[in-house]
């Protein structure tokens, strides 16, 4: 096995100035966000969301952010499922873009709330068919019996549904308002840059940022 202890990379790409960037948090992601698209790196829309439950137990997986805009950040998911169970029994989330390509990570904490029907409709009708279907196929984070059941499931729902299955009304979107947001950016000798975006006011988005650098 590789020696997990020597393993070693030196960050030469970029730096990070807080004279020289954005003022508003959710702009710069856009740009670092479209960047990581110029690039052509894989899955560049990926993030990292962690919740926990009541119990204090904490839960990480990769989902895609679909909408970002000056009020937050917006990914879909079955409201049903471990993700959405857990927002329901604290709302405050953690975020994590991590681009290794571009030495770039975004840590992000934030209140999640669901968006309208009207938003979660608009975004389910431009799903493949294929995606609409497996939205009502799949009981997410529920145990099945076999994977032959879940294809089962999407045969049914093809014949019940046809070429325009409606969005399932246990299904849409989550949208992340801000609270905190650290841009990281490699340099060397481990020193690297980070610029932490802080907001005091509530659930409201914010306009005003205090932004200070922090030790790496």
């Amino acid at each position: 096995m590789t020696d997990l202890s020597q393993v070693r990379k030196e960050y030469m790409k970029a730096n990070l100035d807080l004279n020289s960037i954005q003022k508003q948090p959710l702009q710069l992601l856009k740009n670092w966000i479209e960047n990581s698209f110029e690039a052509k790196l894989p899955e560049p829309n990926a993030m990292i969301l962690s919740t926990t439950t009541s119990d204090k137990k904490v839960s990480s997986r990769v989902v895609l952010i679909k909408h970002l805009d000056s009020e937050g950040i917006t990914f879909f998911t079955n409201y049903n499922s471990a993700k959405s169970l857990a927002i329901k029994a604290n709302p405050f989330v953690s975020l994590l873009f991590f681009w290794p390509e571009l030495e770039r990570q975004i840590r992000i904490e934030g209140i999640a709330k669901p968006i309208s029907n009207k938003e979660s409709d608009e975004y389910f009708d431009t799903r493949p068919i294929e995606s609409k279907i497996g939205a009502w196929a799949s009981p997410q984070s529920e145990i099945i019996p076999s994977r032959n059941w879940l294809e089962q499931q999407v045969e049914k729902n093809k014949i019940k549904f046809g070429d325009n299955p409606p969005r399932p009304p246990f299904w849409g979107g989550y949208k992340i308002t801000p609270k905190m947001c650290e841009f990281w950016q490699g340099r060397s000798s481990r020193l690297h840059d980070r610029i932490c975006f802080y907001s005091s006011e509530n659930d409201e988005p914010s306009k005003n940022w205090t932004i200070k650098r922090l030790a790496p």
